[in-house]
């Protein structure tokens, strides 16, 4: 009986610690459900998990650089707050795509991704591309989610309409495009989960998938934004 009291209390302190270590780590947050201040808390140590198990760090290259057989400067998206991005305006810039969520355990990357944009603002764009594809994790309407990321992370660039990224007959065409070889030359690489990264240079040529546990300001995402584009090959 001693022995379960003692283990009730240690349960019950651990719980008060969480507790207020969560509280602590979200002193500047706003409008930010009690779920999505829990899962910024865990985020340190859930990738330390994937980093521990190797889980969720997949990483794709194309080394050839063909030009794609569809152009990705004849894409276009439209934006949450109703206007339209078209990726003619691009051209000349690496492209960072992300499919993104407000309540998953990668949402904290919203800060990288914004930290990112600012350290490569002359030659990265950054699109994220709000998607309710994995556990219904982005139930918000694109004013929702334009203030959640605004409020918390300070993000200043583009996000797209919320959409469809999976492999269905709803995908978003700019994911369309990055998941199958067919359009983009090589990859067939559907996003994983939320913040599965892919990285376009500057003459159109999908060059990198990252998976959702690679940081965004991790040496693999800043080495191959830092890349000069190769010379084109053809197809």
């Amino acid at each position: 009986m001693q022995k379960l009291k003692k283990f009730f209390i240690v349960i019950i302190l651990a719980v008060i610690v969480f507790a207020g270590y969560v509280e602590i780590v979200n002193t500047n947050t706003k409008n930010m459900t009690y779920r999505q201040k829990v899962l910024k808390a865990f985020y340190p140590a859930l990738m330390w998990l994937n980093k521990l198990t190797g889980s969720k760090t997949k990483e794709e290259k194309q080394e050839t650089l063909k030009a794609p057989p569809v152009s990705f400067f004849t894409l276009s998206t439209p934006l949450g707050n109703g206007s339209a991005l078209n990726f003619e305006t691009l051209k000349g810039k690496k492209v960072l795509l992300v499919n993104t969520a407000s309540n998953c355990g990668y949402t904290l990357q919203y800060e990288a991704l914004q930290q990112l944009s600012e350290k490569y603002k002359e030659q990265l764009v950054i699109i994220g591309f709000p998607a309710n594809d994995f556990k219904e994790q982005e139930k918000g309407n694109d004013a929702d989610i334009a203030s959640f990321c605004k409020l918390n992370f300070g993000v200043s660039f583009p996000l797209a309409s919320k959409s469809v990224v999976v492999k269905t007959t709803q995908q978003n065409p700019v994911f369309n495009w990055l998941t199958h070889a067919a359009q983009n030359g090589w990859n067939e690489q559907a996003p994983s989960w939320n913040f599965s990264k892919y990285l376009v240079n500057e003459e159109g040529i999908l060059t990198h998938y990252f998976d959702p546990a690679i940081d965004p300001m991790s040496d693999a995402v800043t080495k191959a934004i830092g890349e000069k584009a190769g010379s084109l090959q053809p197809q």
